[in-house]
């Protein structure tokens, strides 16, 4: 059968793969297909295995810290109260999203889909939901928020008594068996459970395939829902070149201010300190503690930047119609377009460590200026990846006049 390849649109006739097997793009050398680890059973109990873990790491403390007597409790929904608390609204509200919200209805769709897939139970509304289900796993962050309750367990160990409670295991479970779960999950085998793919038309009729689930159509079918996933079919992201250039514009204003600005505040017998980005680092590095430092500059500094920047040189390639490294501008944008979600960790890490170091006087936290613009920032330069289109490249370098 014939399926479209989504980073350079190239039409590639696949037979069914052997177990440890994989296809790739002959074009852009993306992977088409992997069998090699991946299956629809593994997928179903791992996303189900993590939809019920989920429960446990919201409603049960993280973890404990202890002062003078006096001691504070830190579970995820108390994190987003207290930011909402602080009038940090945007940054509560997407805190809560990623992080609680998101997960479950992520884990929730995938496992139904799974289970009928696996139960050979066929319902018009499979391929809706499986879409909806990929679509949510940019946004969906158990295993970021782990590492931010790491850097914050960190944070708070070096100079208090603290210790993980049965809220913060279940966190750790959850985000890897979420980790496992996007690893086995085969695609490509669940879509044909859902709908076969199809022959693609003959060479002189013009082809289109679905964005979402690369299932090749006539072109006649453009504008019109997919068969196989309900989403409208287009042969190209809408507007793909205007959407990503406003979304990059509105993330680099808000990049400076997210790095000038503290993105906490603490208070320790009455001396008030503030905690910019580049202030975390330099004191996990000061603390020993550097590879948590480089992940908070790497995650925090660097990405975000790099993000912005690449998708821009790619941009000014597509509108220079540039031919030049095709296939590695496809894997470059593959590969910031993966990385984008982890630049949420340092918001995490405040929403782990505030509820904590409320302790009055003697010790208190709570968000700063920086945290908004910041975690505009991560969304924006994810919105930016999702609505850039790499099959544009080609389509640049194909239209070149010599």
């Amino acid at each position: 059968m014939t399926i479209a390849c989504s980073e350079c649109g190239t039409l590639q006739d696949l037979p069914r793969l052997d177990r440890v097997t994989a296809a790739i793009c002959p074009t852009c050398t993306t992977w088409m297909e992997r069998t090699s680890g991946r299956s629809a059973s593994a997928g179903l109990a791992c996303a189900l295995a993590t939809f019920i873990v989920m429960l446990p790491a919201n409603l049960l403390p993280l973890m404990s810290v202890s002062v003078l007597g006096m001691s504070r409790e830190g579970k995820i929904p108390a994190g987003v109260i207290s930011l909402w608390n602080g009038q940090w609204v945007i940054v509560a509200s997407l805190v809560a999203a990623f992080a609680i919200v998101l997960p479950f209805v992520r884990f929730g769709l995938l496992s139904l889909v799974l289970a009928h897939v696996w139960l050979d139970r066929h319902r018009p509304w499979l391929g809706r939901a499986f879409r909806w289900s990929l679509r949510l796993d940019h946004w969906a962050m158990p295993d970021v928020f782990l590492i931010g309750f790491a850097i914050g367990y960190s944070r708070v160990a070096a100079n208090l008594t603290v210790s993980i409670e049965p809220g913060g295991l279940c966190l750790i479970a959850a985000a890897l068996l979420a980790m496992l779960s996007r690893a086995t999950l085969d695609r490509r085998t669940v879509w044909r459970a859902i709908s076969p793919e199809r022959r693609a038309p003959e060479p002189a009729e013009p082809a289109i395939s679905c964005p979402a689930c690369e299932l090749v159509l006539s072109g006649a079918w453009e504008g019109s829902a997919c068969p196989r996933c309900q989403l409208r079919v287009t042969s190209r992201k809408p507007d793909s070149m205007v959407r990503t250039t406003a979304l990059l514009v509105a993330a680099f204003a808000l990049y400076f201010p997210a790095n000038v600005y503290p993105m906490s505040i603490a208070v320790e017998a009455g001396r008030q300190t503030s905690h910019r980005i580049i202030d975390g680092v330099r004191e996990l590095f000061q603390a020993g503690l550097w590879p948590l430092g480089v992940i908070i500059f790497c995650t925090s500094i660097a990405i975000p930047l790099l993000k912005i920047l690449g998708l821009a040189w790619l941009q000014l390639s597509i509108w220079r119609r540039s031919d030049r490294g095709l296939v590695f501008k496809t894997h470059f944008y593959r590969f910031i377009d993966e990385i984008g979600r982890w630049s949420s960790v340092d918001v995490f890490t405040i929403a782990v460590f505030v509820p904590l170091m409320q302790f009055g006087a003697i010790a208190s936290a709570r968000a700063a200026w920086g945290a908004t613009p910041f975690m505009l920032v991560v969304v924006l330069t994810m919105l930016a990846s999702r609505s850039f289109d790499p099959r544009l490249l080609w389509d640049a370098a194909a239209a070149r006049v010599p």
